[in-house]
């Protein structure tokens, strides 16, 4: 083996085993939040802001944060008991504690001004990706009301707290004629209505590349695609089908009309990257011409065998579930909009610019070590997609019994 092949197979293997150690169930779906935000005003009258939060979640951050045990008791027995109007009860009995917590971490102002929030009724309880959510209405009061000059903040259920990270503020508004989607969070923890579609959009973009760089589970996936390709055809194809899947199944479940409970979806997920890894390992069994080859002469003119044809099945198949696995990070509930409709096409061109990244960095390479020594080209992703098959089936073993 010369001296290149050997650097490259290093830097392979060191980059592969890095990101699987690294890689954890943290960085999974489930240890995130998504708060959700609907502004509306119309002439002279208060602001008001409609938030969905996450209800254990709130629970235990009020709680801490105004160190109410007594709310931390009702809310959590309420919450393990599964009583709807227990769980409003709890919330509304510590009323004061709960509001504190959210207005001192969601603010609207009106040109540099913040506005003062009133409760509108009691707690309502709800449910998004089966989840039990709060909702709470606010109505601001703003000196020198003006048409476009909202700002809204939110740095709710923050990182240092410790009970999730990466919470994200998905807010629709509809103000004075203004209507459009914002996404916020730590990084970027507010947003004025009056804002251009070139920054709405640009924050929809970034949301979507940061899911995807955060969504370890969706990173194992592709690494598995990219491991089990041999040709730059078959990456095309495969990469192809993934986006088509994903992105059908991604707008219809983001725009309402596909609701698959996150409690099958996220197993499934995990149980795809195992199968798409395992598949690889199952064609390094034959030796090497069966793997660094696919093609039957002849036989198609994107010259893939039955067993390439139903690779890209399965690859679909488990596409069509990972798109509703990137609908459940944004999860706008919103009428019909063309503004939404967009928002939510840019979110998802946001994962495709870091997919194809990805395939533009590490397929090459990967390419160019099969070319120098076949031989290592089969270890080095042979390795790869043993660790990202145990990783999935690890996963799926977790979700599937809740440990």
């Amino acid at each position: 083996m010369s001296h290149h092949v050997r650097r490259l197979l290093l830097v392979l293997a060191a980059a592969a085993f890095l990101f699987l150690g690294l890689a954890g169930p943290a960085a999974a779906h489930g240890f995130t939040s998504v708060v959700y935000a609907h502004v509306t005003a119309d002439g002279d009258g208060p602001l008001r802001t409609e938030l969905k939060l996450e209800y254990d979640l709130l629970v235990v951050s009020a709680a801490d944060a105004g160190s109410d045990d007594p709310l931390f008791r009702a809310g959590t027995d309420a919450f393990e008991n599964g009583d709807a109007r227990a769980r409003a009860a709890a919330l509304d009995a510590h009323r004061e504690t709960v509001v504190d917590y959210v207005t001192r971490r969601f603010s609207v102002a009106t040109g540099g001004t913040g506005c003062e929030p009133a409760p509108v009724g009691g707690f309502r309880m709800g449910t998004e990706e089966g989840v039990p959510y709060a909702l709470l209405a606010l109505d601001w009061t703003c000196a020198g009301h003006g048409t476009g000059d909202h700002e809204i903040r939110s740095t709710l259920f923050p990182d240092p707290e410790g009970y999730v990270k990466g919470t994200k503020t998905i807010v629709t508004y509809d103000v004075d004629g203004l209507t459009g989607s914002a996404a916020l969070d730590s990084g970027h923890p507010s947003f004025p209505i009056s804002q251009s579609w070139p920054e709405r959009f640009w924050e929809f973009f970034r949301l979507g590349a940061e899911h995807l760089l955060t969504g370890t589970d969706h990173i194992l996936f592709l690494l598995a695609l990219i491991a089990g390709s041999r040709r730059p055809r078959e990456i095309v194809l495969a990469a192809t089908a993934f986006t088509l899947a994903h992105s059908v199944t991604f707008l219809l479940a983001a725009l309402g009309l596909v609701d698959v409970p996150a409690g099958l979806v996220e197993p499934v997920i995990a149980l795809s990257i195992a199968v798409v890894a395992g598949w690889h390992l199952w064609r390094l069994r034959g030796g090497g011409a069966q793997v660094m080859e696919l093609r039957a002469p002849g036989e198609s003119r994107f010259a893939l065998d039955r067993a390439g044809w139903t690779r890209l099945g399965v690859v679909f198949c488990f596409g069509l579930v990972h798109g509703l696995g990137f609908a459940g990070a944004l999860g706008i509930e919103a009428s019909w909009s063309w503004t939404l409709l967009w928002s939510l096409l840019v979110f998802n061109i946001g994962i495709e610019a870091v997919q194809l990244g990805f395939i533009a960095v590490l397929f090459p390479l990967l390419l160019l070590l099969g070319r120098r020594s076949p031989r290592a080209a089969r270890w080095v992703t042979g390795a790869l997609s043993a660790g990202v098959a145990a990783m999935g089936l690890a996963w799926f073993v977790q979700r599937v019994t809740g440990s």
